[in-house]
């Protein structure tokens, strides 16, 4: 029934239930097995998702299963200090929450940031996206639970974020204006990256290809849709042609958070089925639906910022409904929070968002 539910709401028709699905980090990961009695300590399948164990998706009744390749991997190492297999260097930070201690990863070392033109990048290796083990369980999963669940292959941090973590942020902004060749030189190396690795999931069975970088901020985007158009829309555009000629029916999703209302009509045009994670602090969800619902489907929409960590369980309550009427109305959404679910969240915030999509109170 996941897997029928999800189908029917992207192909807007409506399903019994909306579909939903949560990512959290791997301090509320724990929390939660610990109240749903799970086994602790199961390696998490999904680093981008910060610990989201099959068995845990499941138990809570989730309706999408999402497996993950790709830079965004390198999220949620152990040590405090490490260098991820693409060079890039991060730092582990405390954080205190009511909850304990959690810790966010963010890169600080740039592997390509004394790169003084496009020839200095050739010399630079990435990894290897054809290596088997890479894909070995996403493979596992197709085969174990794709007959019920809905199938996502992740490759998010596609182009952009992987490119920036290369080279710097403010450099690689830079040398759009400056240095169109060499930006093009380092965008290139996650686009071969993340478009080889989008191709083996899809050739796998997935049966959603997940792609995006944040391009947004609160009130707009991190650059000009010119620049936009000139540096990354080429590029998805040949990667959703690429992988909806492996396989047509395959769905492709788009994760940036932020406001990028500019680029929704051209993400529409490149082939685009679902728009994540639709933040209602940043996006006007009204209108997005009114605007664009025959033609995209939305997967987010509730709000991590303050509603599903400072909010009354009733306030939760309140919203999933609205998004579900408004987002969801003739299907096209499926709901889930538009971050991972942090250690700052109420445990009976998180239990009211779960039973207003399925009916069932998961924990407590």
């Amino acid at each position: 029934m996941h897997r029928e539910r999800v189908a029917a709401a992207l192909s807007h028709a409506m399903p019994d239930r909306c579909p939903w699905q949560a990512t959290f980090t791997p301090e509320f990961a724990e929390r939660l097995r610990a109240e749903l009695h799970l086994e602790a300590g199961a390696s998490p399948h999904n680093p981008y998702g910060g610990g989201n164990p099959y068995d845990l998706e499941i138990a809570l009744g989730q309706d999408l299963l999402i497996t993950s390749v790709g830079w965004a991997n390198s999220y949620y190492g152990q040590d405090a200090e490490y260098v991820d297999e693409w060079g890039v260097g991060w730092r582990s930070v405390a954080c205190k929450t009511p909850y304990g201690i959690a810790r966010y990863t963010e890169p600080h070392g740039h592997p390509l940031a004394g790169a003084d033109d496009a020839d200095a990048v050739t010399g630079y290796q990435p990894p290897d996206p054809g290596r088997p083990e890479l894909y070995a369980e996403a493979e596992k999963l197709v085969a174990e639970h794709g007959a019920e669940y809905w199938i996502v292959g992740s490759v998010v941090t596609t182009i952009f974020e992987t490119a920036w973590a290369l080279r710097g942020l403010e450099q690689l902004l830079a040398d759009f204006v400056q240095d169109p060749d060499l930006a093009d030189a380092v965008l290139d190396i996650p686009y071969r990256y993340h478009l080889a690795a989008a191709e083996t999931l899809v050739r796998a069975g997935v049966d959603m290809i997940w792609l995006g970088d944040d391009v947004g901020h609160q009130q707009g985007m991190l650059m000009s849709p010119r620049h936009w158009r000139r540096f990354l829309k080429p590029r998805m555009a040949r990667i959703i042609e690429r992988l909806k000629t492996v396989n047509p029916d395959v769905k492709v999703a788009y994760h940036s958070d932020g406001c990028v209302s500019a680029i929704v009509p051209e993400l529409i045009d490149i082939g685009l089925d679902v728009l994540n994670p639709i933040e209602p602090g940043a996006m006007d969800l009204v209108r997005l639906k009114r605007a664009y619902g025959k033609h995209l489907c939305f997967w987010g929409s509730v709000d991590t910022q303050y509603t599903l960590p400072f909010g009354r369980p009733d306030a939760v309550r309140r919203e999933v409904l609205d998004r579900i009427v408004t987002l969801g109305a003739g299907g096209g959404l499926i709901l889930a929070p538009t971050h991972h679910v942090q250690l700052d969240t109420p445990l009976e915030n998180f239990c009211a968002m779960a039973e207003a999509v399925t009916g069932h109170v998961p924990v407590l």
